[in-house]
């Protein structure tokens, strides 16, 4: 039976990219404890990865598809989207690079008026689109597949021809003392060129991504203006933002 749960376990991560504690505590009718269990028992055999409330795949998010990606803390993105969104007046040029969470950002943008955005993301550019109060630059370069991003030396350079009043970034993972960290080399140089060519920066990012590392660095919290999270647990990564005045912002979901 413990085998066969564990199996099927393993086979809801890869499917959905995310399992949850609760949910498979009333999918086997047993005890969130020994949930629990099981995903510490698959963690130490490098199966799964744990990240707050649950567990992703160990092989990471880099190789979960886009659609579950997409979903994983979906009502949560939405609210920080919202939030991010709030924080760019009309009339503002920005940069909007890839992530689910970016999108979210997009999405919640269509009302704004008199917007430049400058975005390596097809699924961005695709949702800004229709607006005519929406300027929508698109980056060039190679499209990855997967989901919509353009990235390489091209997407690079065309971003560094700008200088713009917001940057809106994702991010794979961002470590305890403050390091932003990513799976693609290709991903990180755009989003290092973005950073370094835009006025403000705000950072959006979901619980699950404050529990979670990730192989290639983007920079340091310290680069960054702003964190727009749904909620942040770890107090010794509230001081990390403390002392590097960045403003934090806990976005409900509610």
């Amino acid at each position: 039976m413990l085998v066969a749960r564990h199996n099927s376990i393993l086979e809801l991560a890869r499917q959905t990219g995310k399992v949850e504690v609760d949910d498979l505590a009333k999918k086997f009718d047993v005890s969130p404890q020994t949930i629990r269990k099981d995903l510490n028992d698959l963690c130490e055999q490098g199966l799964l990865a744990r990240v707050h409330g649950g567990a992703l795949p160990a092989y990471g998010v880099e190789n979960v598809g886009y659609l579950a990606r997409k979903d994983i803390a979906g009502r949560e993105k939405e609210s920080i989207g919202r939030a991010a969104a709030e924080l760019i007046p009309d009339g503002a040029s920005l940069f909007l690079n890839i992530g689910t969470t970016t999108e979210a950002v997009a999405r919640a943008l269509v009302h704004h008026r008199g917007l430049m955005v400058i975005t390596n993301n097809l699924n961005v550019a695709g949702t800004l689109r229709p607006f005519s109060e929406i300027e929508v630059i698109m980056a060039g370069g190679v499209v990855r597949s997967s989901d919509g991003g353009v990235v390489g030396e091209a997407a690079v350079d065309f971003i560094r021809q700008f200088k713009v009043d917001y940057a809106i970034i994702g991010a794979s993972a961002i470590d305890k003392d403050g390091g932003l960290l990513d799976y693609d080399l290709r991903e990180v140089k755009v989003a290092q060129a973005i950073i370094e060519n835009s006025r403000t920066r705000i950072l959006v990012a979901d619980k699950t991504k404050l529990d979670r590392s990730a192989p290639v660095r983007i920079g340091h919290i310290d680069q960054i203006d702003y964190l727009v999270t749904d909620a942040l647990e770890d107090s010794g990564l509230r001081k990390v933002l403390a002392d590097n005045e960045v403003k934090l912002i806990e976005a409900s979901s509610d």
